[in-house]
């Protein structure tokens, strides 16, 4: 065996042993507070028409497993498992099943780096080489506010490759230094836009925002993550999705080929964008990250409407995404949200501050409309709320 291959592979285990203990303390400390899939606290004819709701999803997409969770009132109120997580197995899906994030993981991001701000260690209009002197200086200034915004004039993946040849979307290299490896995509290319003017969606960008994180916390980004985000916020789960570590409740992942059958997804290592869109989670952690937001417990209120307010261009319009969240209105009802798509899954988180109300809803199958049920269960929860149907 490869020596050096050994003692990488040695100290994937020492890390994953590390994080996994980690994890266990979470649930022992997060155990007082947490709620999440116990009794549901719907009542019985709303929770009756959400879990149809779900089950005609399952079925009219051909998706093989989803878990769905609603926050109600600010509280937990009820989450449940759909199909399967491992169809060759026959493991059902449970709310605790963990699914690939994708770019929900942004909102995760999001939430630790302005943990860092509150606390007065990052410097949001600072130049981000101020946290992260190993991406390279640019001819104008690029700031961490910005990169949470996607108004940092860094590329996304490439637009020029076809998805299916582009060795970013398809990663299949493991790297044992995720954001320095990730800054190695793209650091010394030039930028696509001038910081600040528009918004150009880029992975890329929190990759860099996870840079500036760990030179502000002075520890790595994921070891961050779970001390800040993760351990107080009783995410007891959620966790970096390394191919290598045994993980329990990891679901499988799928696509459909041409013809629409069911297959397993292609292979992705997701280690070089943990930031933007690495990490594992479940429908009753994610409630609880909902919960957390709208109750001011994870970070201030204040810091909340900061990233749920949209972010001004250059030219004085607004942009319809905040920091680490996107800003819409739908059937009257104003809502923050972040979807996720990737190798065999595709997510969605969605919290309406005024009903305070969120929901979650997560497939292990990729291209799917999850975003479609996501509203379609918010509408059941918001004519609860409303004591009618939904105003337009």
């Amino acid at each position: 065996m490869n020596v050096v291959t050994h003692r990488d592979r040695s100290l994937r285990a020492h890390v994953t042993q590390a994080v996994m203990l980690l994890v266990a303390m979470a649930a022992v400390f997060g155990a007082a507070r947490r709620v999440i899939a116990l009794d549901s606290k719907l009542p019985a004819a709303e929770q009756a028409r959400i879990e149809e709701a779900a089950r005609n999803f399952v079925e009219t997409q051909a998706a093989p497993g989803l878990s769905a969770a609603v926050v109600q009132d600010g509280e937990y109120a009820w989450s449940e498992g759909f199909g399967m997580a491992d169809l060759e197995n026959s493991v059902p899906a449970t709310p605790k099943t963990l699914y690939r994030l994708g770019s929900v993981s942004k909102a995760l991001t999001a939430a630790g780096a302005m943990l860092l701000w509150e606390r007065g260690k990052l410097d949001l209009d600072a130049p981000v080489q101020k946290y992260c002197p190993a991406f390279p200086g640019k001819a104008v200034t690029i700031t961490t506010r910005q990169l949470l915004g996607h108004l940092g004039g860094i590329r996304h993946y490439h637009e020029d490759v076809d998805p299916v040849d582009d060795p970013e979307l398809g990663n299949t290299k493991h790297f044992d230094d995720p954001i320095a490896a990730g800054l190695a995509f793209f650091a010394k290319e030039p930028l696509i836009d001038k910081p600040g003017a528009h918004f150009h969606y880029s992975t890329h960008g929190y990759t860099l925002v996870g840079c500036a994180m760990e030179g502000a916390s002075g520890e790595k980004y994921a070891a961050y993550m779970h001390e800040a985000v993760l351990v107080p916020g009783g995410m007891a789960h959620t966790i970096v999705d390394d191919k290598y570590a045994v993980i329990p409740n990891r679901t499988r992942f799928y696509q459909k080929d041409k013809s629409g059958h069911l297959e397993n997804a292609d292979f992705l290592d997701s280690s070089y964008k943990i930031p933007g869109g690495g990490w594992l989670s479940s429908a009753d952690d994610l409630a609880q990250f909902e919960v957390d937001m709208l109750g001011d417990k994870l970070v201030k209120h204040t810091t909340r409407e900061l990233m749920w307010a949209p972010q001004t261009l250059a030219d004085g319009s607004k942009d319809s995404y905040g920091l680490g969240w996107g800003i819409a209105k739908a059937d009257g009802i104003a809502y923050v949200a972040h979807s996720g798509g990737q190798q065999g899954t595709s997510t969605i988180i969605l919290i309406a501050p005024e009903l305070r109300a969120g929901i979650v809803v997560l497939a292990n199958i990729e291209d799917v409309e999850v975003s479609r049920l996501a509203h379609e269960i918010l509408n059941i929860v918001a004519r609860n709320s409303r004591g009618g149907a939904p105003r337009n």
